[in-house]
């Protein structure tokens, strides 16, 4: 299955921000859609943010206008750009991609391991 490699995320003050990046390894042809998903304790995985192929994205509610993702095709990277972060933003944050085409052939779905996102007060 390809490889997800997550960085970027770490500490920070109320009001701060973040950019996290998400690397497909391998050589890879395409992918239909990359984005980031976070949970937190207690609480059910959730859709922060995708972006397709063509450039449609989606937002979830309580990040738009403060997130912004894009990729790099040619690196084969998203990036999730996060200002004026909240306390309630805090969680671990997993990169996905679905429809991976490579050179290993066809991959359905994978998901990075998850980076720990905090925001204090």
């Amino acid at each position: 299955q390809v490889q997800l490699v997550e960085s970027g995320g770490g500490l920070v003050q109320a009001g701060g921000s973040l950019r996290l990046s998400c690397a497909a390894s391998g050589t890879i042809f395409s992918i239909n859609a990359m984005g980031w998903y976070r949970q937190a304790p207690g609480n059910q995985r959730e859709l922060v943010a995708a972006i397709t192929s063509g450039g449609s994205i989606n937002y979830a509610d309580s990040v738009k206008g403060r997130f912004t993702i894009s990729r790099d095709n040619v690196k084969i990277t998203v990036y999730l750009q996060m200002n004026s972060l909240k306390p309630e933003d805090t969680a671990v944050y997993y990169c996905n991609a679905e429809g991976i085409r490579g050179v290993y052939g066809y991959t359905s779905y994978s998901w990075g391991q998850g980076i720990q996102v905090a925001v204090s007060s």
